[in-house]
């Protein structure tokens, strides 16, 4: 069963367009993944679902209820959740504070005790630092943190930005297992990567998008697709 469908999206900034009819759907939950090169319009395309950029084409549905005509906050409460790459906490607030601020959406302030619980035995380390200031994180604490302060607002919908840019390998491989045991939790997760080695591993269905437009679609097969192997994998 479809969570989310995205049919037709067209945006644009200003004059530019940067998504041409991009059409999809992730599966209730499922890991899906959007891969492509720098510039293909992954980000944008999560901007949209999230209501961070404004479609003027095109429909977004979640559980069947459009949703491309909301404000980011009303998505939010829908249960959309966007961890933007980098993670980007407040520096001057702690780990603990951050995590609070997840949690502003209604139906997730009487669960805050549950989701900061939740979200240390995910990283115990977030835990040891939950009485330190966000800007004084390593990149990878910083990224530990960005995906539990997504969990904090229970969300039906977990979209990921290139959680493993920037970090070392042993983070990286810690990142795709706990990708990977959020969904065996249940939660259904958007992934956006550009280390599509490790995406097609965990993903169930891909769609590789290039210039704002979905060129394939499939699953983990696509590890032997001629052009991917080409274009992304290097071989």
């Amino acid at each position: 069963m479809a969570l989310l469908t995205v049919e037709n999206v067209e945006v644009s900034y200003g004059e530019v367009q940067v998504l041409w009819g991009a059409s999809f759907t992730v599966e209730e939950s499922s890991i899906t993944a959007l891969i492509g090169g720098n510039g293909a319009g992954k980000t944008t395309t999560l901007k949209a679902i999230a209501g961070l950029k404004k479609s003027w084409g095109g429909e977004i549905r979640l559980g069947g209820e459009r949703i491309d005509n909301l404000p980011s906050h009303r998505v939010v409460a829908n249960g959309v959740s966007l961890v933007l790459e980098g993670g980007r906490p407040f520096p001057e607030m702690t780990v603990r504070e951050n995590l609070e601020m997840g949690a502003y959406a209604k139906s997730a302030r009487p669960k805050v005790k549950e989701g900061i619980q939740r979200a240390f035995e995910l990283f115990p380390i977030l835990e040891e630092r939950q009485g330190q200031v966000a800007g004084t994180l390593s990149g990878g604490e910083r990224q530990m943190l960005a995906i539990s302060r997504g969990l904090m607002s229970d969300p039906k919908l977990l979209m990921l930005d290139e959680p493993s840019l920037g970090l070392a390998p042993k983070i990286v491989e810690q990142m795709f297992e706990v990708i990977q045991e959020l969904n065996s939790k249940g939660i259904t997760i958007l992934l956006v990567e550009q280390n599509i080695q490790h995406t097609l591993q965990i993903s169930h269905r891909n769609y590789v998008m290039e210039t704002g437009r979905i060129v394939l679609e499939g699953g983990p097969e696509l590890r032997d697709n001629e052009h991917v192997k080409k274009a992304y994998l290097g071989l």
